[in-house]
């Protein structure tokens, strides 16, 4: 007998392609679409952020939602939530509408009234709900930014036998990020007599950490990869929460993110010079001669071209590419094609290292989506050395577009990329295990190495080309998680 379609509120802060500063953007956009589509009820409430470009959206005001009153302590703020289909898709999704505290330059801010913005989206998230009706059998939150929902179930709104049987689902993208705030903010939160469920070590320290909050009252914990489940239960990867995560660990799951093959797939990729897959693998070096004299890069004698396209933060191992690179430059030949921004420091390095081998190495200081995916299909290996990585979307790319990974050993690198045996000619990439100059050495000269040997690499590609990271894949171990937590 088939299973009842499942019904789900989803609230993220971000959400392809309208609000996005990382992968979470995808994941929850991804996610909610697939779905959407296996005919579940999912209800999507996002921020209408004044960045949000609304001229590919026709937006329509839900009556009963409008200029609706909320109080969180001694601030009073109106709030009205209005829908649009969501382009490209067939699903429909909420938008919050406060100006008030959205109408802001971006995302997110280092404003004093942050933690309103997102106390405001997960108690809307829950006044949404009732206003319809709609009973979720499953809240599903995303990051620090909705962590609060699960108590929230649980104190404030438990009067609402509404949500007798919803449960919560707290995914965590990257720990890192907590929401921590002064406990200054207590009465803002609206739950003056529930003050012994919030940490109390916390608060003795004079801080909430709404992630924290989370993973102590959701129903189910889950992360971007398994291997990233298990590392966060560690002081190295945990970031302060490891001893709450040990804890719950029976109750942390950790699930691969999907790729979205509609968008990252170089048979139909409109974004790229020459379609191929890996039946028709010379397109793949057509892509990379083309991309090679746009970016004015010597491309004689099949110069081994490698790739990286990333925020330029510490996480990323740009340490090591420091390191590494500029002595590997001068003692072996191949090139580089950089995209991205972050830090000063790391957007001057590759800068310096453009100007000093202006023929082998191209730096684009930014995003921009056109060149990430011409670097994806003309590069011939794709470089992510990172400290830690919870899941990467990237490396998976790589794969599905004849792109070697080079990648470090950790969170979903580990879950995605196996290590290539010549031998065997088994493995989609190359991996090292230490975080050291020593190491990510070893793994470019390997890859390096390996590239004259035509066969072999061609045979590397192929294996990399067949493996099958989509929502349709991943996306059912969500369904299959929501229903045994439901006893279904």
């Amino acid at each position: 007998m088939p299973q009842e379609p499942l019904k789900i509120c989803l609230a993220s802060s971000e959400f392809t392609p309208l609000a996005k500063t990382g992968g979470l953007a995808d994941v929850a956009s991804a996610l909610s679409v697939f779905l959407g589509g296996k005919g579940h009820d999912i209800r999507v409430l996002i921020p209408l952020y004044s960045s949000i470009d609304t001229s590919t959206l026709e937006i329509t005001q839900v009556d009963y939602l409008q200029n609706l009153p909320i109080k969180m302590g001694p601030h009073q703020f109106h709030y009205s939530i209005d829908t649009a289909r969501l382009p490209g898709t067939e699903l429909s999704i909420y938008l919050l509408r406060c100006p008030q505290l959205y109408d802001r330059p971006g995302v997110y801010t280092s404003g004093a009234d942050e933690h309103l913005r997102f106390i405001l989206l997960s108690r809307a998230a829950i006044e949404m709900c009732q206003h319809m009706g709609f009973a979720p059998d499953i809240f599903h939150c995303h990051d620090w930014h909705t962590s609060l929902i699960p108590l929230y179930l649980k104190t404030r709104y438990s009067w609402d036998r509404l949500f007798q049987n919803t449960r919560s689902v707290l995914t965590i993208h990257n720990i890192g990020y907590q929401g921590v705030f002064s406990a200054d903010i207590l009465p803002d939160l609206g739950l003056r007599h529930e003050t012994d469920k919030l940490h109390q070590d916390d608060l003795a320290s004079g801080m909430i950490n709404f992630l924290r909050t989370g993973v102590l009252y959701a129903d189910l914990l889950t992360t971007v990869s398994p291997n990233y489940a298990e590392e966060i239960l560690g002081p190295e990867y945990g970031m302060g929460l490891q001893d709450i995560l040990q804890q719950r660990r029976h109750s942390l799951v950790g699930i691969l993110n999907g790729v979205d093959y509609k968008e990252w797939n170089p048979a139909s990729d409109p974004l790229i010079p020459h379609t191929f897959d890996k039946r028709r693998i010379a397109g793949k070096k057509k892509n990379k001669l083309a991309l090679m004299k746009e970016l004015n890069l010597d491309c004689s004698d099949d110069m081994p071209l490698i790739g990286m396209v990333t925020r330029l933060t510490g996480q990323k191992g740009l340490d090591l590419v420091e390191q590494v690179v500029p002595d590997m430059m001068m003692q072996r030949r191949f090139a580089m094609a950089i995209l991205g921004s972050g830090e000063p420091h790391y957007e001057h390095f590759f800068s310096w290292l453009q100007d000093r081998y202006r023929d082998r190495v191209c730096f684009y200081r930014g995003f921009n989506n056109k060149l990430a995916h011409e670097i994806e299909a003309g590069s011939d290996m794709f470089l992510m050395p990172s400290l830690f990585e919870p899941c990467g979307l990237n490396q998976m790319y790589s794969l599905r577009y004849g792109t070697v990974p080079i990648v470090r050993r950790t969170g979903g690198l580990a879950d995605s990329v196996q290590q290539f045996d010549p031998s065997s000619g088994k493995g989609t990439g190359i991996v090292f295990n230490d975080y050291n100059a020593t190491a990510l050495g070893w793994a470019i000269n390997f890859a390096l190495d390996l590239y004259p040997e035509k066969t072999t690499w061609r045979k590397l590609m192929r294996n990399g080309m067949s493996m099958d990271y989509s929502w349709e894949q991943q996306g059912q171990h969500y369904i299959d998680l929501f229903y045994r937590l439901l006893g279904k």
